[in-house]
């Protein structure tokens, strides 16, 4: 076939039109994305279809498409959207394989020596706290908590270490609960008194509980962050330790929350301080 002499390179010009994406999987993972980034259970199809930036019909396809396998359900009253429970299989198969025990153990393991207390990493996971890694002293006292055992998010100092750094939206939702225990007994706190204790753990990184939750038994816990600087956990150090020990105790809990959220990706540089200014 006769080319153009004055295109030399013609055939090497002539630019393929071969995409690697497919376009209803990129729309699908926006959707599942979407619900997943709001801070509403439910969302309508056109509040979704606006965030995505697609056609009405093109999301309604979608969604049932996603429906069909338990990632996405509807509310058959209200019509409204939010992520299915099959959602759950495949989060756990991750969990499974992503040792965040192997990650955390040095951190919890230099923490716990230095302290002679029990170190604990917890991943949030709705309104609980899950301990998925911890480290203990050799001590024959000390305060036994089992790998997989849940507190409540808002459970003594951890649950001010979490509310502390959360957006302004969510700490509000958070703290309008009926249940609430940042002082070891349910019901609603002093609110002056709760406000000043987040304030401070804004400014120092770590929150404490001393004996409220559990007589006896002092804590100090301080956030730790995803790559999104979003609180995903925290760091959790519990002992028999004299109460005078919590200012020494807690900036050794808030380095090794820093670190184990620098293993997470997150970027460490001014964490606390740009973590603060959301909850502001």
């Amino acid at each position: 076939m006769a080319t153009d002499p004055s295109l030399p390179n013609q055939q090497k010009q002539k630019k393929s039109t071969y995409s690697a994406t497919t376009p209803s999987v990129i729309q699908a993972s926006k959707i599942l994305i979407c619900l997943g980034n709001s801070n509403r259970a439910h969302m309508s199809l056109t509040e979704i279809c606006k965030k995505v930036g697609v056609h009405k019909s093109k999301g309604f396809t979608v969604l049932n498409s996603l429906m069909q396998y338990g990632l996405v359900e509807k509310d058959r009253e209200t019509k409204r959207y939010s992520l299915g429970l099959g959602l759950v299989f495949l989060a756990r198969n991750v969990l499974g394989n992503l040792d965040m025990r192997a990650a955390a153990s040095p951190f919890l393991q230099e923490l716990a020596d230095e302290t002679e207390g029990t170190a604990l990493f917890g991943l949030i996971r709705a309104d609980q706290v899950f301990i998925v890694a911890k480290h203990e002293t050799d001590l024959h006292i000390g305060v036994n908590i089992r790998l997989g055992h849940r507190f409540h998010i808002t459970s003594g100092a951890h649950g001010k270490a979490i509310a502390a750094f959360l957006p302004s939206p969510e700490q509000k939702r958070l703290l309008a609960r009926k249940r609430l225990y940042f002082h070891g007994r349910q019901g609603s706190p002093d609110a002056r008194r709760l406000a000043a204790e987040l304030d401070e753990c804004r400014k120092a990184g770590f929150a404490y509980d001393l004996g409220e939750l559990q007589p006896g038994v002092a804590a100090v816990s301080a956030p730790v962050f995803g790559p999104d600087r979003r609180v995903v956990g925290c760091v959790i150090l519990i002992g028999t330790f004299p109460h005078e020990l919590v200012r020494e105790y807690g900036p050794k809990a808030r380095d090794c929350a820093t670190k184990i959220s620098a293993g997470l990706g997150a970027d460490v540089e001014d964490l606390y301080n740009n973590a603060a200014k959301s909850g502001e």
